[in-house]
C-alpha cells in the first residue's frame, strides 16, 4: 500500500473552494435573517488538515471579505438583522480561526517534542533504558493524541456523536492502561529480567510503530509502501521488546532518506515466512552503506552518523538474539539500505486462546 505526503489536497482545496462559493451565492440570495455565513467556520477547521498556519489565516481573511461582500449584495431582508448576523459571522470566523491555528501550533510542537525525545532518548542511554521508555511509551501516548482528535471532532458535530464520542474514549482509556503496563514492563527490565516471549500479532505490532511515525515520514515526504503477508503466523517473542527493534530501523531509515533528494525519498516494510521462521525487511532508498562497514554496523559504539553514539543497532542485535533471532544488514537491489531480523514462530500451543 503506497503512501505519499499528503496526497489528496488538491482535491480538498477545489472542494473547498466549491464549498465556499456555495455558502457565498446562498448568503447573498436569502434574506439578512439567514445567517448563512457562519458556516464559513465550517470550512476552516476543515482546512485544518489541508493547509498550514499562514495559509489558513490567509483563508480565514478571505471568509470574512466574502462575508461584507455577500452583505452588501443582499437585496432582501431587515437590514438591521443583517447587521447583528454580520457581526456574529464574523466573530465565528474569527474566533475559529484563533482556535484552529493555536491547535495546530500546539500539535506542531508536540510533534517536535516527540521527535526530540525519541532520539535523545536513544542516544543517552548506554543500557537502552531510556530508549525503552521512550519509544514504548510513545506509542500508547500517540494513540491518546489521536483518539483525543477524533474524539473532539465527534462531539464537534450537529448534534454530537455521543456514542462515537463515548468508543473513542474507551480507546483512550485502554491506551492509558497500556501505558502503564509498558512502565511495569521497563521496571521489569531493570532487573535483569529475561524477555516477556508471547504469541503476538507481528503485523500488528509493525502497524502501531507505523502510527507513532506517520506524522515524520509525512513532514519528510516519505513515501511509505506496506507488503506485508496478511496470512503471516503468530510470532513468539517479547512484543514491546519486538517493537523497540522496528522503531529504531524505522528511524534510521528516515535519517538517511532526509539526505536525499524528495522524489527519492521511499521505505518499504516487508514481513513474511522463510526457512519457518517470520523474516522482516525494511529497504530505505536512501545514501546506502559502503560495502566495507557492515561487519561493523552492529558493534557498539560505531556509527556512521556526526551526531550518533552508535548504540541503537547495537541495543537491537542484543535485543532480537535475546528473543532467539538473527539481524543483519544487506545492500539494496537498486539503491539504499536493507535491514532484516526474523524470528521464532509460535507453536499452536503457544497461541493466545479464543
Amino acid at each position: 500500500m503506497p503512501s505519499s505526503a499528503n496526497p489528496r489536497h488538491p482535491i480538498a482545496l477545489i472542494a473547498m473552494t466549491l464549498v465556499m462559493a456555495a455558502i457565498f451565492v446562498a448568503d447573498t440570495t436569502t434574506h439578512y435573517e439567514v445567517a448563512i455565513a457562519v458556516f464559513y467556520a465550517v470550512v476552516i477547521l476543515a482546512a485544518t488538515r489541508v493547509l498550514g498556519r499562514h495559509a489558513l489565516l490567509v483563508l480565514s481573511v478571505t471568509c470574512l471579505l466574502l462575508t461584507w461582500v455577500s452583505f452588501a449584495m443582499t437585496p432582501h431582508g431587515t437590514y438591521h438583522i443583517g447587521l447583528v448576523n454580520l457581526a456574529i459571522s464574523n466573530a465565528a470566523i474569527v474566533v475559529t480561526a484563533y482556535l484552529v491555528v493555536k491547535m495546530e501550533a500546539a500539535r506542531m510542537a508536540a510533534q517536535a517534542m516527540q521527535e526530540q525525545l525519541m532520539r535523545i532518548a536513544r542516544g543517552q542511554s548506554l543500557e537502552g533504558l531510556t530508549t525503552s521508555i521512550a519509544h514504548e511509551l510513545n506509542q500508547p501516548l500517540a494513540a491518546i493524541t489521536t483518539s483525543g482528535h477524533a474524539c473532539q471532532r465527534w462531539l464537534a458535530q450537529e448534534p454530537p456523536n455521543l456514542e462515537k464520542a463515548g468508543q473513542t474514549l474507551e480507546r483512550i482509556v485502554r491506551d492509558a492502561g497500556r501505558a502503564s503496563e509498558i512502565i511495569a514492563r521497563v521496571r521489569s527490565l531493570t532487573k535483569g529480567e529475561l524477555p516477556h516471549k508471547m504469541a503476538f500479532d507481528f503485523n500488528e505490532a509493525v502497524q502501531e510503530v507505523l502510527t507513532l511515525s506517520q506524522e515524520l515520514m509525512q513532514t519528510h515526504q516519505i513515501a511509505l509502501n506496506l507488503e506485508l503477508d496478511e496470512q503471516l503466523p503468530l510470532a513468539l517473542a517479547d512484543r514491546v521488546q519486538i517493537q523497540q527493534v522496528v522503531g529504531n530501523l524505522v528511524l534510521n531509515a528516515i535519517d538517511a532518506l532526509t539526505l536525499v533528494s524528495k522524489p527519492r525519498r521511499s521505505m518499504t516494510l516487508t514481513s513474511g515466512v522463510r526457512d519457518g521462521r517470520i523474516l522482516f525487511a525494511i529497504a530505505d532508498t536512501g545514501v546506502g552503506i559502503a560495502a566495507g562497514l557492515y561487519e561493523h554496523l552492529f558493534d557498539a559504539f560505531w556509527t556512521t552518523k556526526k551526531d550518533g553514539i552508535g548504540i541503537g543497532l547495537s541495543i537491537s542485535r542484543t535485543i532480537i538474539e535475546a528473543n532467539h533471532g538473527q539481524i543483519w544488514a544487506e545492500s539494496n537491489a537498486s539503491q539504499g539500505a536493507l535491514f532484516l531480523f526474523n524470528l521464532p514462530i509460535a507453536k499452536p500451543a503457544q497461541e493466545p486462546a479464543g
